[in-house]
């Protein structure tokens, strides 16, 4: 049955997380929120099945419990887990590909930042030029997904086996039937929830196995479509108990709420993807420092390699 569970984080790991970090708490969720929400908005413009691209999430909160965030650029992080995940699965990416589409995501043309449906067909027309990738540009770009890469298979000891819900889901709604009622709508709404689940700072993927998520994820959809389930602890057949199902009722349950409430907290940082330079510069608004105070060299080394990449371009137009 291991193929069935999944390796989760331990209470110290969970404890570093949060008491030895230098980000504040509300920064890191918004990091994890906003990476994961890219990674999923790829994973649909690369055509890659959800289940892929879930795995790809699942490997990044992973790599986050034991390297912190700031470490590398967001972007450039979920690039790597998406591209490891596409790989070791049925449907490889090339990196070319992956590049195209995280600098269109990351681009002023994106409908991503402006919270527009990926798959609408916008009247406006674009400037291609916003999201175009000069080959040195590209060189650049997949030099930093392929070590990536590399960082997270070390970090992770080369295990990226991700078992998902959503399987068990879809045989948890067999068994129970749910007498006359359509089971469509219910499969949908329960996935919905375990997809929702993956955005969540509360790393449910990394602290409950997935037949506990799928079973919350099911209880959640038959209450909301009003399905009537059966009077007995009927998750317990499923080996689930009472207080894991409540709190992963609420957790999932949270999300919305939560992320609302951080578009508004949050508006300050503009319409496009959180960078590291953004959480510098709010860190340093609340006076706060990383590390030994080197904040402010990193973000001096990210503005100059910044510019040497415009350089390069500027120097490859001319000839």
């Amino acid at each position: 049955m291991a193929h069935m569970s999944n390796p989760l984080a331990t209470v110290e790991q969970l404890y570093q997380r949060t008491s030895f970090s230098a980000l504040p708490s509300d920064l890191q969720d918004i990091i994890y929120y906003e990476a994961q929400r890219l990674t999923q908005a790829a994973g649909i413009l690369l055509r890659i099945p959800q289940s892929v691209t879930a795995q790809a999430n699942v490997v990044l909160a992973r790599f986050w419990l034991a390297e912190s965030p700031l470490s590398y650029e967001f972007s450039d992080t979920s690039a790597a887990a998406l591209f490891l995940a596409a790989k070791l699965s049925a449907h490889p990416c090339t990196p070319r590909d992956v590049c195209n589409v995280y600098a269109y995501l990351l681009s002023s043309a994106s409908p991503f930042l402006k919270g527009e449906s990926l798959e609408a067909d916008g009247k406006e027309k674009w400037d291609p030029s916003s999201y175009y990738l000069s080959e040195n540009a590209y060189t650049l770009l997949r030099e930093r997904i392929l070590s990536l890469e590399a960082r997270v298979l070390y970090t992770l000891s080369f295990d990226t086996h991700v078992a998902l819900p959503h399987p068990l889901a879809i045989t948890y709604l067999q068994a129970l039937d749910f007498l006359d009622f359509p089971k469509k709508d219910i499969s949908r709404r329960t996935v919905a929830y375990l997809n929702s689940a993956l955005l969540s700072p509360q790393l449910l993927y990394l602290t409950h196995q997935p037949n506990a998520l799928a079973v919350a994820a099911v209880y959640n959809a038959a209450k909301d479509v009003g399905a009537k389930m059966p009077e007995c602890a009927w998750w317990e057949v499923f080996d689930v108990d009472r207080e894991e199902l409540g709190f992963l009722v609420v957790g999932l349950r949270s999300l919305e709420g939560w992320a609302r409430k951080q578009s508004e907290n949050y508006s300050d940082c503009g319409p496009g993807m959180v960078t590291r330079n953004w959480i510098y510069d709010e860190m340093r608004k609340r006076g706060l420092q990383i590390g030994n105070g080197n904040s402010i060299d990193v973000h001096m080394e990210d503005e100059e390699a910044a510019m040497m990449r415009r350089m390069d371009e500027k120097e490859e137009e001319l000839e």
